[in-house]
């Protein structure tokens, strides 16, 4: 099979267009090609009045395909091989199911690998499942009234369920297809196979982590909701059993030798309990920063030219940063398209934003975050938690400059301008608790806002339009990811061995696609092996 990439073709190329412009990379007629498939399509949209369409395709031909990929440059035309994940021999030997602590991307494939191998996992859950939970955070987004156990942050599916659910990533690892594959059998729409910006919605992530519950639980796992882990109980460095917390409030201690940690990026008091426990952790790189939200209809034009409107484009989406030769810089993360800024708290009285759209991305605003990292050494305090206190600090403040939860917010002119909003303008804020103008200042760090000023300058030489004095910026964006690393070892096990910290909870992943990959690497090391003496 011969992989063609860089296939230029025209906006509404039809499968056979795509088929002969295939042919032609190769310089061959397009009845040599038998068959072809979409590896990957991306918008090229550089010329706003020639917008086209780039394709990479697995193609089967009847020719000697060595000889042809031989003709090109690798990475124009080469061999490809189809990737099928298999499962590693199953080596471990134990008398107790493996728990897997936390149901975002991480648990639910950590999960779905170890039924899949008969090892029936046990899975517990803080949060209330996808039906229950949705309830939650309506009800919270209506009413000001925080689950602090099941909310935008804990539940099922993690917090990606209520985001865009974009499936893009940094990491090069083929479990990235079989993530993918994964979620497409369980409900995702198949374009995610080969979109340059895959992403499913949390309209349809919804249905999918039922599904995928459903399955690790036909396969002989379970799923236990509303168990909060509470406790762990270790013996000579290895662990002996754990404590949760269930719904009703009661406690119930547990013996196993393996305990999966896929605990998401906002289990506060489950890292602090896990830290006093005697876990060796660090403090890491993370971000703060807002959300900014512009019309969707200027971003469309701005990217799009005349084509803003096409419905075969979908709506535009953007990735910016910006590197000053002095300073931290920021840039743009997890845009939403067509989608709601909302409030994302997981404790009392401590407001944070995030961004969320549906599949069809057809809201009148798009949003986006500009982050501004902080290092380690940005923090004078050592403490290994010292990047909690900080996003707690921030949130603190966020929630005192609200009203039950509504987030501060401030347009772009009176940000830049430096001084703080008194009402809103054409770009109406869409945060689902409200928007209360104000001076984001007072909520994050100075460092931050001005480096957030710099980045909306120079993203603004790049859209024409982005720092447009009514768009809205919304704060504080403060859970990108963990500040805290619970470190591990070659065998991926914590300090207590037995342990196994994945996902972005543990300091190991940064999205959807990550997390998930990383529980697949955990639950392999689960599989391999098992010491005699834990």
């Amino acid at each position: 099979m011969l992989r063609i990439n860089e296939i230029s073709v025209g906006l509404g190329a039809s499968a056979e267009d795509i088929r002969e412009a295939a042919a032609k990379q190769i310089g061959v007629s397009a009845g040599h090609i038998l068959r072809f498939e979409i590896f990957r399509e991306s918008i090229d949209s550089r010329q706003k009045n020639n917008i086209r369409m780039i394709y990479s395709v697995n193609a089967e031909t009847d020719l000697n395909e060595s000889e042809v990929a031989a003709r090109f440059l690798p990475n124009k035309v080469f061999i490809a091989e189809t990737y099928r994940y298999e499962l590693p021999a199953v080596r471990r030997n134990s008398a107790f199911r493996p728990v897997i602590v936390g149901f975002g991307p991480a648990g639910m494939f950590a999960a779905y690998i170890l039924a899949q191998a008969g090892l029936s996992p046990l899975v517990l859950e803080r949060g209330n499942d996808v039906d229950e939970r949705t309830r939650d955070v309506t009800g919270f987004w209506t009413s000001g009234r925080l689950n602090t156990d099941s909310n935008v942050q804990f539940g099922e599916g993690g917090a990606g369920t209520f985001s865009d659910g974009k499936l893009t990533t940094g990491i090069k690892d083929e479990r990235c297809r079989y993530v993918l594959e994964t979620f497409v059998k369980f409900g995702a729409p198949e374009q995610i196979l080969y979109s340059s910006h895959p992403h499913i919605g949390t309209d349809r992530l919804k249905p999918l982590v039922k599904n995928m519950r459903q399955e690790i639980i036909r396969l002989g796992g379970e799923v236990r909701f509303g168990c909060k882990l509470t406790g762990i109980y270790a013996a000579n460095g290895f662990i002996q059993g754990i404590s949760y917390e269930d719904k009703a409030g009661s406690q119930h201690d547990l013996e196993t030798d393996c305990v999966l940690l896929c605990i998401g990026h906002s289990a506060r008091d489950t890292v602090d309990m896990l830290y006093r426990a005697g876990l060796t952790m660090e403090k890491k790189a993370f971000s703060v920063g807002v959300r900014i939200e512009h019309p969707q209809e200027m971003i469309n034009k701005a990217l799009f030219g005349r084509f803003w409107n096409d419905p075969r484009l979908g709506a535009a989406n953007y990735k910016f940063a910006n590197h000053p030769p002095h300073g931290r810089g920021g840039y743009t993360f997890c845009m939403c398209p067509g989608g709601t800024v909302v409030c994302a708290s997981s404790e009392a009285e401590m407001t944070v934003v995030n961004g969320m759209s549906e599949y069809a991305r057809d809201g009148e605003n798009a949003n986006a975050a500009i982050l501004v990292g902080i290092e380690p050494e940005h923090i004078e305090d050592g403490h290994p938690l010292a990047g909690i206190r900080l996003q707690r600090e921030i949130e603190r403040k966020a929630f005192l400059l609200g009203e039950r939860y509504a987030a501060p917010a401030q347009t772009v002119g009176d940000f830049l301008n430096g001084v703080p909003s008194k009402r809103f303008g054409a770009v109406k804020p869409t945060c689902t608790t409200g928007a209360v103008p104000g001076d984001i200042r007072k909520v994050l760090p100075a460092a931050v806002t001005d480096n957030i000023a710099l980045a909306i300058a120079a993203f603004d030489k790049k859209l024409k339009g982005y720092a447009m004095p009514e768009a809205v910026l919304t704060a504080p964006e403060s859970r990108s990811s963990s500040p805290v690393r619970i470190v591990r070892d070659e065998l991926r096990q914590a300090s207590v061995k037995g342990i196994f910290p994945c996902g972005e909870g543990a300091g190991y992943a940064g999205g959807i696609v990550s997390a998930a990959v990383d529980g697949i690497k955990s639950a392999e090391a689960v599989l391999l092996d098992v010491p005699d003496d834990c």
